[in-house]
């Protein structure tokens, strides 16, 4: 039985599916599988992939379902205990896995992993930032105080113990955009995360992707079901606020102004930072200039986010 299953979700990725794949077989840890779910691409996803000969790779190839099914599919075809999720379109450099196995079998106890990763968008490649001091090459963190710039959980950059599905269970279908975040938050209700300082990962920005349609505003996670939680957990409640935040600013973006006051009125506006009480405030015209600038400048390095 493999150490670690790869699960790549597939879906029109006809460009970056082999330079994901073949990020994986240069790896220098070898003892792995890699299962590849097909979710009904409509390019040459298939062909590119098929093109790999390695008795590792187990292709597999359904009508277009979404990710989190598609992923959820990964994790019951598993065979190893450690589970690590890789986009289609983003790259590990060589040690990933072999640094994840020294820290796996370091810390038995542990059951998520997670490094730093570097973005990649048209102009530059820089390092992520995060909200988390540097004392020794990694952390034990509290996923929210640690995802306040950066989320420290990143798809593409985790290692997860396949007990901790059996425990938060996994990605909810009925999430089409934002079902990342819902799962991190479960996680993160029960688990420290260990938080490796090296780059491993490189993360593609794609300013097209499903996350940035406006048109899934009302399918995104509306946190309702962490109500009374966030009552009691201050570190989720600010988390979350910097969440709805986000999403109400999309929301007046999209003209949306029932999503905008839901969004809004959930926010302790007490908490959060003057410049965003500001930006709530602004008429959708000059919103939309404020991103273009910051997503001009997030291009270059200079910030990686738009909200926060």
């Amino acid at each position: 039985m493999a150490f670690f299953s790869v699960i790549i979700p597939l879906y029109n990725k006809e460009n970056f599916i082999e330079n994901t794949i073949q990020s994986v077989l240069n790896q220098t840890f070898e003892d792995f599988e890699i299962i590849v779910i097909n979710d009904g691409s409509t390019d040459k996803s298939e062909e590119k992939l098929l093109q790999f000969k390695d008795s590792r790779i187990r292709y597999y190839s359904k009508n277009n379902e979404g990710v989190s099914i598609t992923r959820n599919l990964g994790i019951t075809l598993a065979n190893a205990n450690f589970v690590a999720f890789l986009d289609a379109d983003d790259y590990w450099h060589p040690d990933f896995l072999k640094v994840m196995f020294d820290y796996c079998t370091r810390f038995i106890k542990a059951k998520v992993f997670t490094t730093a990763i570097e973005v990649e968008t048209s102009q530059k490649t820089f390092l992520a930032q995060y909200s988390i001091n540097k004392t020794f090459d990694f952390e034990f963190v509290n996923y929210f105080k640690a995802s306040k710039k950066e989320s420290v959980i990143l798809t593409s950059a985790t290692i997860f113990n396949k007990k901790v599905f059996d425990k938060v269970g996994v990605f909810d279908p009925n999430i089409k955009s934002g079902q990342d975040t819902d799962l991190w938050i479960r996680i993160g209700l029960v688990y420290p995360i260990l938080f490796i300082w090296e780059v491993l990962v490189r993360y593609t920005h794609d300013e097209n992707s499903l996350s940035k349609k406006p048109d899934l505003l009302e399918s995104k996670m509306d946190f309702s079901k962490f109500t009374e939680l966030e009552k009691t957990n201050s570190d989720l409640k600010y988390f979350l606020d910097l969440n709805r935040f986000s999403l109400a600013i999309k929301s007046k973006l999209a003209y949306n102004k029932t999503l905008f006051d839901y969004y809004y009125n959930g926010i302790d506006l007490k908490k959060i930072s003057f410049k965003k009480r500001f930006l709530l405030l602004l008429p959708p015209y000059l919103l939309r200039f404020l991103i273009q600038l910051k997503l001009k400048m997030a291009n270059l390095g200079f910030g990686s986010s738009v909200f926060k």
